[in-house]
Formats: structure tokens, C-alpha cells, sequence
């Protein structure tokens, strides 16, 4: 294989991983009736007057599987980030215990289990989708190459190389959600 064609294969591998890293992250968000301070990341909270994520405003801490305490480095912006808990629209209601909060997480109900669950699945055909597209800009670059005066036979080698690389990664994918669901489901 040429180096253009092994750099199509490797830009196409890079940015396939960098949608199961992405899937990943979106699995965290989805909670598992487990307190786990991932729940929260994404949460921004108004920190001296910009916007700043939850993680560097407080420490997130789990003692139990049921609760969630952060202690914010500044106890005057408490109130903010309580504020930011709900205006996030987790379905948490965090408590104030004075210097920190409190966020008590419910056990799930199946029905809700049920939800998260397909929730989850359609966080995993998003990057399944995300996967195939970079798929289909790694096959549009191969044939770019073949315009380009590479061999037809190293062209067919690099798709079915791209197509492999695919395939490797959907099942990826589906192994992750296979996990979380279990994670899910069990109570």
C-alpha cells in the first residue's frame, strides 16, 4: 500500500475510535440507579461570571451507591450550583447540608429501566452511524486515490480494509451497549 492509502486507513481508524470514545462518554450521562459522579459531567455551572464545568467548581464525590455529595471549592456559589443540578433537568433535587449538597438517587423502576435502555440504544446507533459516515469519507478518499493514479488492486485492497475496519468497530459498539444494558437492567 501506497503512504496515501495507509494514511486514508489510519485517518479513518482515528476518527472511528474517536466515536466509540464519544459513545462511551454519552453511556455515562445514562445512569444506572448507581450514584456515579459522571452523572453530572456536562453541567456547567456560573463561576465568577463564565460558564465552567461542574468538575472544576466542586469536588463530586459518591459515598454510597445512593448518593451523590459535591462540595464546591467556594461555598458562596453553592446556591449556583444547585441551580445548575436542576437546570440541568436530570430529574435530581439536590439537598443543601450547608457547606455541601446532596443528591440522593432513586432506585430505578423497571419502566424507566426501560427507557434508559432504549435511550441507550439509540446513543449506539448514533455512533454506529457516526462510524459508517466516516466509512463512507474513507471510501470517497480511496477513490479520490485511484483518480490519482494508484494501482486499481491497492484501491480494492484499502476498501475492503476500510470495510473491515468497520465492521470492527459496529461490533464494538454493540458490545458496549450489550454491557451497559446489563448494567442497566440489573437492579
Amino acid at each position: 500500500m501506497t503512504d496515501d492509502a495507509i494514511f486514508v486507513l489510519e485517518e479513518a481508524k482515528e476518527n472511528m475510535e474517536h466515536s466509540l470514545r464519544h459513545l462511551e462518554k454519552e453511556f455515562q450521562k445514562i445512569r444506572a440507579g448507581k450514584a456515579n459522579p459522571g452523572m453530572l459531567s456536562g453541567i456547567r455551572v456560573e463561576y465568577y461570571g463564565t460558564l465552567a464545568p461542574i468538575e472544576q467548581t466542586a469536588n463530586i464525590n459518591t459515598p454510597d451507591p445512593h448518593s451523590i455529595v459535591i462540595q464546591p471549592f467556594d461555598k458562596s456559589i453553592i446556591h449556583d450550583v444547585k441551580k445548575a443540578i436542576m437546570n440541568a433537568n436530570l430529574g435530581f433535587n439536590p439537598v443543601n447540608e450547608g457547606d455541601s449538597l446532596r443528591i440522593n438517587v432513586p432506585p430505578l423502576t423497571e419502566e424507566r429501566r426501560l427507557d434508559l435502555v432504549k435511550k441507550a440504544k439509540q446513543v449506539t446507533e448514533d455512533a454506529k452511524v457516526a462510524i459508517r459516515n466516516v466509512r463512507r469519507g474513507a471510501n470517497d478518499d480511496a477513490k479520490k486515490l485511484e483518480k490519482d493514479g494508484i494501482p486499481e488492486d491497492d484501491v480494492k485492497y484499502l476498501l475492503d480494509e476500510i470495510q473491515k475496519l468497520t465492521d470492527k468497530y459496529v461490533g464494538k459498539t454493540e458490545a458496549l451497549f450489550a454491557v451497559k444494558e446489563k448494567d442497566i437492567m440489573t437492579i
